[in-house]
């Protein structure tokens, strides 16, 4: 399997937001897309030039940064296309809600009923689920109007996706730091919120995001092997994640922990 973000531009802001995870093992090629960022629009592009008919997409929550390339995704438009949505719906009443709105008048000409593939919708709050040969376990964040996060497993590999959740701070329904460390433990890979440094969280506790150095210490602390820094603040430049990232470097080898550490940038992929 491995992880990867088909995205435009360099470094990834918070309206890019979108996971795939694909999987070259077995004979289900369909792949899990997690979120529907503006990263989706060109994702459904390739899968119509690939003649793919099956999709999955998993989302985390309802915010918009994480919805708003949904209506752009091309195979929504196609016959053929047998379209698997996952997700808890929390305030909301379905997913299918939740994406309606998103597709109503007078801000965007096409109706979600009106689309031509065939959706189908499922839970995906609590309990864990398979997608093909992929097992996934869900945990709930601490976010402004919740959210889940999920663990994908296959053939002995893990990869933990956890954007838009805040360590130090506990929003209704998120859980407590020891959760989020035992669910992290020794996974392949860990994607994890670390949009603020330790002085931009002065003025934003409670917006329901992490700083880079919370976010590491679960990384260190959880025994993951490879860590990448997620939902990166949109007026971050390049040049300053790239110093972010080499004081989380400093900051294993002081430790001497066996961790690869990166921000996560567009057109990343990670084999495990």
């Amino acid at each position: 399997s491995c992880f990867s973000n088909p995205f435009y531009g360099n470094k990834l802001s918070d309206y890019f937001l979108m996971a795939v995870i694909r999987n070259y093992s077995s004979n289900d090629k369909s792949g899990i897309i997690v979120d529907a960022g503006t990263g989706i629009r060109k994702l459904g592009k390739e899968l119509m030039k690939s003649g793919k008919k099956k999709v999955n997409v998993i989302f985390t929550h309802a915010h918009w940064d994480h919805l708003m390339g949904f209506p752009f995704f091309a195979p929504l438009y196609r016959r053929e296309t047998a379209l698997n949505l996952y997700g808890c719906p929390f305030a909301q009443a379905s997913i299918k809600d939740i994406l309606s709105k998103s597709m109503s008048p007078p801000t965007f000409p096409v109706d979600l009923k009106d689309v031509h593939a065939t959706i189908s919708y499922y839970g995906a709050c609590t309990e864990q689920f398979t997608i093909g040969p992929v097992t996934v376990t869900p945990i709930l964040l601490s976010h402004p109007n919740q959210g889940i996060g999920y663990k994908f497993v296959e053939e002995g590999k893990s990869f933990v996706f956890l954007t838009d959740n805040e360590l130090t701070y506990k929003h209704p329904g998120g859980r407590d730091y020891p959760e989020y460390l035992e669910f992290s433990a020794n996974a392949d890979l860990l994607i994890h919120d670390s949009e603020y440094t330790r002085e931009e969280y002065r003025a934003t506790k409670g917006w329901g995001h992490s700083t880079f150095e919370d976010s590491l210490r679960l990384a260190m602390e959880a025994h993951v092997r490879q860590f990448g820094l997620f939902h990166h603040n949109q007026d971050r430049t390049d040049a300053a994640l790239d110093g972010i990232v080499e004081t989380c470097k400093n900051t294993i080898d002081d430790h001497h922990a066996a961790l690869h550490c990166f921000a996560v940038s567009a057109g990343t992929e990670i084999p495990l």
